[in-house]
This record gives structure tokens, sequence and C-alpha cells, in this order.
């Protein structure tokens, strides 16, 4: 049996565990699923998926090693800024292919716009630096193409408003790529939260890190076949050329990224660890609590009153930490009337055994990021077009609980939060920080 075939029994196996706590299959949760409509142009499920990749760096790669053993999927078209990093790309698509014995037929551009003018192309996989996602996603929607996003969804918390619109309007299918959502130990703790199993919540622990910090890195010569100003894209003003902020590969001999992309972690490129990994572990924490689609009331920085770390109020009265609970590692444990669980990758722990999954899937050996369940999510619901695992809504509460953090940090006091309406509460400072201005040239709405 084929790798893919072996992937996917195991994900509709999982998936009839969660399906008994109500939290794996959004199509089992009722009001928490949007449905939606058929795409013009989509026939019998059985059609080829064709997909076009839109950012080629690291997390495309570890991507592409996934969506290529899917059956079902053909990977037509790749789009990146760096030369270097669209050659990678086409010779592993077509070296793949004709290990398979299958014709290969990949194109790649420098601009992602040329990938969505393509007619043929169902669907895109978007792993740009974070400014990019709304803007690419969205044009994506309008080009009738289906969209799995990279995390954290949105670079703002606008962003992350008019990208939700737009997918409805537009009746796409995107999945956030929150992978752990698609996870045997995260889906086993939320199960059991949501359940009831370790009583009425009262504190959670969430470990992800810090801030944003100003950009110190040295400026250095641009390397030929970068397009950087494509790069910088809306960011405003200049941002200078490091290396660090799109590593360097080579093809021959073949060496691949020595680091991840440190734009993430400076002030204007990204938002830190706080959206790096609190995507991720926000979003744990926000399943489990029965807050997707919605979120905290009251966000205080590190330091303030009483308050030693950044901390979450929820209308119920829940407190969340954002603190170290187990060393270094990034994770989450929740305290109730019954004891605590906490959940990192690979790893649950609990007060009692009695909270502990009775098994595990042994592919622990494999790189977490070589895990495909979440995609194979994302092209069923693009054949089904029933919502994904992570759909837009639940990625954009997520996101917006990462950015709150970041707004309260930089504001260095609490803020006050409505998520049903998603605005501050009489706070002009807090509402300027909901976005921010493009470059001319370029715009959500295309």
């Amino acid at each position: 049996m084929s790798e893919s075939k072996l992937s996917r029994r195991n994900f509709l196996r999982l998936s009839a565990l969660g399906a008994a706590g109500t939290v794996l299959l959004p199509r089992l949760l009722g009001g928490d699923t949007a449905v939606a409509a058929p795409a013009k142009g989509k026939t019998a499920a059985s059609d080829t998926v064709r997909l076009g990749f839109i950012g080629l760096g690291q997390q495309a790669m570890y991507l592409l090693n996934g969506f290529l053993t899917i059956d079902g999927v053909r990977i037509v078209a790749g789009a990146d800024v760096y030369n270097i990093k669209r050659e990678r790309f086409d010779r592993r698509v077509r070296k793949y292919y004709a290990s398979k014995g299958i014709k290969p037929e990949v194109k790649t551009y420098e601009n992602y716009q040329d990938i969505l003018a393509r007619p043929d192309i169902d669907a895109v996989v978007i792993a740009t630096p974070d400014h990019y996602h709304a803007l690419i996603a969205m044009a994506a929607c309008r080009a009738g193409k289906d969209v799995y996003l990279e995390k954290p969804m949105t670079f703002t918390i606008y962003e992350g408003q008019q990208l939700c619109k737009a997918v409805r309007r537009n009746n796409r299918i995107l999945q956030v790529g929150s992978q752990q959502r698609s996870d045997e130990e995260f889906i086993h703790v939320a199960n059991l939260i949501r359940e009831g199993r370790l009583g009425k919540i009262s504190r959670v622990k969430v470990r992800v890190g810090g801030p944003p910090k100003p950009n110190t890195l040295a400026v250095e010569a641009i390397p030929a076949g970068l397009n950087w100003d494509l790069w910088q894209g809306p960011l405003p003003g200049k941002v200078n050329y490091n290396h660090e902020l799109n590593p360097p590969i080579t093809l021959d001999p073949e060496q691949n990224e020595q680091l991840w992309g440190a734009w993430r972690w400076y002030e204007g490129t990204g938002g830190g660890l706080m959206t790096d990994w609190g995507a991720h572990m926000f979003d744990v924490a926000q399943w489990a609590l029965g807050k997707d689609r919605n979120g905290p009331v009251e966000i205080i920085p590190p330091g303030h009153s009483y308050y030693d770390h950044l901390t979450y109020l929820y209308d119920n009265g829940v407190v969340m930490t954002e603190e170290p609970f187990d060393g270094t590692k990034q994770g989450v444990k929740f305290y109730g009337d019954n004891g605590w669980i906490q959940v990192c990758r690979g790893e649950v722990l609990a007060s009692d055994p009695v909270f502990l999954p009775d098994t595990r899937t042994k592919n622990d050996d494999l790189p977490y990021e070589t895990r495909i369940p979440h995609q194979i999510n994302f092209i069923e619901s693009v054949r089904s077009r029933i919502d994904p695992t992570v759909p837009v809504e639940i990625g954009h509460s997520s996101c917006t609980v990462c950015n709150l953090g970041n707004i309260a940090y930089k504001l260095g006091r609490p803020v006050k939060w409505n998520p049903i309406v998603e605005k501050f509460m009489d706070d002009p400072d807090a509402t300027a920080l909901l976005h921010y201005t493009y470059r001319d040239g370029y715009s959500l709405e295309g």
C-alpha cells in the first residue's frame, strides 16, 4: 500500500476518534461550521486537484513533501521572488513525478499573480512571509481558487476580518495551517476538556514566547536573482535586506535553509513568538475552551498591577496567561476542578493517568512538519465543498488572540476587547493598531 493511502487511512481513523467528542471534524459541529457553496467548474469528487504553491521557502518544502504524496493531487506551479528557490521547487517536483512514472507539468513564476491567472489551477498553498498572507489569499478567492494558508492566518486583525468576508463572498474553501488540530495528542486534550472530564476550567497556561523586537540586522547587498522590492510587498518604508530575512540555499551541492526566516522576529515584518508559536498554542487553548470564533474580553500586559505575565481574561471567568510551565517547551496546560493536563508536541502529561490517551500513533520518529492529515483534510474539503478542520473564521479568532497580546505589549497597558463585534472598547490608540497603511500600489481590494 502506498504512503499516501496509509496516511489517509490513519487520518480517517483519527477522524472517527474525534467525532465522539465533537471536536475533530467540522462537518459534525453544527453551528461552528459553515458550508461552502459548490465551486463553479467542480465536477466529480474523484477529479484531480491541481495545486500551485506561492512562497517556496523552508515551510513550503515541508508542505510540498506532503501534498506530493496525496492521491489525486498534482503540483503544477510555484511562485517565489527568489530564482534559486524557484529552481529548487521545479527540480523536486519533476524528480518526484519522474520517480512515479508521471509526466511533470510544473511551471514557476516570480509573481504570484501569474498563478492566480491560470484557470487550470484549483487551489493554492500560500507559505509566504506573514505580511503577504491576506493580500494573496483574498486575491486567490477572487480568482476562484481554494486556499491552504500557513499560520498565522494574517498579519493584522483587520486583514483577518476582511479575509473572512472574502472567503464566504466567493464561496471558497480555506484551511489554515494549524496542523495541531489534526494531531492525535491535541485532539485528545481538546476532547477531554470540552467533554468536561477535567471539570470546570479556571486557569490556562500557554507557553509561546514574547512580542517582536526591533530589527537590528546589518544591511547587506541584495543577491542576484532576488526581487527584494517584490518581497517587501505592502510593507511601508524600506526594509533593508539581510540574508536572515530570506535565508539562502544552494543547489549544486544542495543545501537547504540553515535557519527560519528571521522576518518573523522583528517589528514591522513579523509578530515575534507571539504569532509564530501563538498561532499554534493559543489556537489549542481557544479550541479546548470552546472559544473558537470568540475570544478574551481583556488583555493585560506583564508588570501591570499584580499581573506578572501577559494575561487574557474571558467572560466565563477563565484566566489564561502566557508563561513557562515545563521548562522551555511550547505548549498548553489546563487546570480544572479535577486536576490538570498539559500538551506539547509529542507529549501529554496529566495529574492523573486516567486523563492520558490510551494509545498513540507511533510516527514520532518523523519530523513534525512531515505529518499530512491536515493537508489531506484540505484536499477532502476542496472535493466535498465542506469546511475543513480550521476554516477561515477559526484561523482568524486564533490569530486575533496573538495580535491582541502584541497590542497590549505595545501600548504597555490593559486593553478591553469585544470579541463578538471585534472592536476595542473606547480605545482609539488600540483601534489604530488593528491595521497599518500599505505602501502605494497595494490594496486588499485588488
